[in-house]
């Protein structure tokens, strides 16, 4: 009996670690088709008519590095969504996620809102979490009121944004929406191209 059982959990082992191998061959293959129209030289960037802001929410720090690049090419200013009590990815993170979304009971955030009125442009960027926008992000939107300000969102995640931009809209209160970009976590060798692709995009909107 005790054979058959650990047969069986060898089985599904490896089963899920085949799984789990084709879902990331998968993807790897999927960012390196979509990074191949952004290789070649350093694009430059049109310069964005006003004042630029750059809000953001970053755990593991891609959002955060994101944020930093469109930073570097607006000369914008910067302002990063924290929360009161730190976020830390456990072993149970994601249920707690799931909980935070079914019962919309969002983390704290601490400091003060930015000022609106101050800029032209507002890109704003989260992690993808359960296929949706980040819990800090929808606790600062229910928060926030962008006043008819341009509102550029992005979203970063391992391969699929879900139904992030979808849900973004209905929570930026008072925004313009302009186009959006979705950036997978990539390794460093797609560097160039994804400054590329930020570039292209800013000059798109």
């Amino acid at each position: 009996m005790l054979k058959i059982v650990l047969s069986v959990l060898l089985l599904a082992l490896f089963v899920g670690l085949s799984i789990g191998g084709i879902h990331l061959y998968k993807v790897a293959k999927r960012n390196a088709q979509e990074m191949a129209q952004f290789e070649g030289e350093k694009e430059s960037v049109r310069p964005l008519p006003g004042k630029t802001l750059i809000v953001y929410y970053s755990l593991s720090g891609h959002t955060k590095d994101i944020a930093e690049r469109i930073q570097k090419m607006t000369n914008a200013d910067l302002y990063e969504i924290k929360t009161a009590e730190k976020i830390n990815q456990t072993p149970w993170f994601y249920l707690t996620l799931r909980k935070q979304l079914k019962d919309k009971s969002y983390p704290k955030l601490s400091g003060k809102l930015p000022d609106f009125s101050r800029y032209d442009t507002v890109f704003v960027g989260a992690p993808v979490w359960w296929y949706t926008v980040a819990t800090p992000m929808r606790a600062f939107l229910q928060q926030a009121d962008f006043a008819g300000k341009k509102v550029v969102p992005f979203s970063t995640q391992g391969s699929n944004f879900g139904t992030y931009f979808e849900d973004f809209a209905q929570m930026a209160q008072n925004a313009k929406l302009q186009k959006s970009a979705a950036f997978n976590n990539l390794p460093d060798k797609y560097n160039q191209a994804v400054d590329n692709k930020i570039a292209r995009w800013i000059n798109s909107l």
